[in-house]
């Protein structure tokens, strides 16, 4: 069942406007009551101290009594300890106010007795009209809260929604976007508590747009550098049919060949920067030097090939990392086959393995042509390869190195070869970030 917020609000708030009311009726009623109560026996006090004057006042104020129309309603005004007095009151009554119950289905009877000259007065009232005068006086009390409780909750109904319209225009805004350009949400009159979420809701479409636009590019670089050996293979393929001679075909079989190991190679990279940039990892322990043992093993055959030193360093002390075992290999063999390519034959390239306090340290050094400063931070850019570089490729292999170091959770970085002419690949992978995994 959908959790509605509007709803939610307006009930809660409705409900406390209710609770609030009842408790304030409540609270209203006893207060208004016990004020109707004190007034009526200010009222027979007051009678009283009138009735303590002369026997004609007395009988002025008993034939002002008779002359009401209510019965219950009359106060009744006695002189004691003499005169004609009910059963129901006691001659010796002492000053104050007492209830007596006056019996006879008459209910009970509120007395006030005051002192009076020799004698003493007493003014008596039932007790079931002061408590209906008192009610009727409180319950006038209570009408206008009572009124007011529907006319609040429907006005706060409105403020709810009228508050929530910001979130629903939020909403009509995001729907009308372009999927492969999302635009920011504007932040102008919107409430404080809502300012936060829109600002998240903006940095994560800035980080979408940012990702269309490397996609776009990357879709554009990878036609054009497609389109271009694809060509070539056109071209050699027309060259073999035109050939006038199996040793002329021959011959122009072997580029043809180069050009489809080429294109296999840059379609297996691209392959691989689109799984990594889709973010499909498996985790598991990799034991690092046997790991960097198995790349050497493979890069042998083009080591040997050029007649280059490969060779391992391993300082010792590098516990196992968890991490996605084809995102590290990616990282490691592109640098291997990077340095192993742009180093002369004759070269050396030297894989290191060694710790540094809570990280794993992987470094492949050669001594070929190295990479100027200025160039170091572009080579990590998809299909960008260096003026006037020798060899050929897709300018791929440092992208995806970085990409997947970066989905490791390590970075990568190029220095200058301390012992001279040559190229650092180092890569930085830090056990927290790989116990996090586990």
């Amino acid at each position: 069942m959908k959790r509605s917020l509007q709803r939610h609000l307006s009930r809660s708030l409705a409900l406390a406007i209710v609770a609030g009311g009842i408790l304030a009726s409540l609270v209203s009623f006893y207060f208004a009551y016990s004020e109707a109560q004190e007034f009526q026996d200010d009222t027979l006090r007051q009678v009283a101290a009138l009735g303590a004057g002369s026997q004609a006042e007395m009988r002025r104020l008993a034939a002002a009594g008779r002359g009401v129309e209510d019965a219950e309603s009359r106060i009744h005004v006695y002189h004691l300890p003499g005169g004609p007095l009910p059963a129901w009151l006691p001659a010796g009554l002492g000053p104050g106010f007492h209830t007596l119950d006056a019996g006879a289905g008459q209910g009970t009877m509120r007395v006030y007795v005051r002192d009076a000259g020799g004698g003493r007065v007493a003014v008596a009232q039932s007790t079931d009209s002061r408590n209906e005068i008192a009610q009727n006086s409180a319950l006038r009390t209570l009408l206008p809260l009572l009124v007011l409780l529907p006319v609040l909750i429907a006005l706060t109904a409105q403020i709810v929604r009228r508050e929530l319209t910001a979130l629903r225009h939020l909403s009509e805004d995001l729907d009308r976007q372009a999927a492969d350009r999302p635009a920011t949400l504007p932040e102008q009159d919107l409430p404080d508590e809502i300012v936060p979420f829109v600002q998240a809701i903006n940095r994560l479409l800035a980080r979408v747009e940012r990702m269309v636009a490397e996609q776009r590019r990357f879709v554009a670089d990878a036609a054009h550098e497609l389109r271009t050996p694809l060509t070539a293979l056109s071209l050699q393929a027309q060259n073999i049919a035109r050939a006038e001679s199996a040793e002329a075909m021959r011959e122009r079989l072997v580029p043809l060949q180069a050009g489809i190991e080429r294109a296999r190679k840059m379609t297996v990279q691209l392959l691989n920067l689109a799984r990594l940039q889709a973010g499909n990892e498996a985790a598991t322990m990799v034991d690092l030097p046997a790991f960097v043992r198995q790349l050497i093993a493979e890069s042998l055959p083009m080591a040997e090939a050029k007649h280059i030193d490969l060779g391992l360093e391993d300082g010792g002390d590098v516990p196992p990392l968890t991490v996605d075992p084809d995102a590290l290999r990616l990282v490691l063999r592109n640098a291997l086959e990077n340095a192993l390519k742009y180093t002369p034959p004759g070269g050396t390239v030297t894989l290191r393995l060694a710790r540094e306090n809570d990280a794993a340290v992987i470094e492949v050094v050669d001594d070929g042509p190295g990479i100027p400063a200025e160039e170091r931070e572009r080579a990590f850019d998809p299909f960008y390869r260096l003026p006037d570089s020798e060899g050929e490729g897709s300018g791929l292999g440092l992208a995806i190195a970085r990409e997947a170091a970066a989905r490791l959770g390590g970075r990568v970085d190029l220095h200058d070869n301390p012992a001279g002419h040559g190229l650092v690949f180092r890569y930085v992978q830090s056990f927290r970030a790989t116990a996090e995994r586990r």
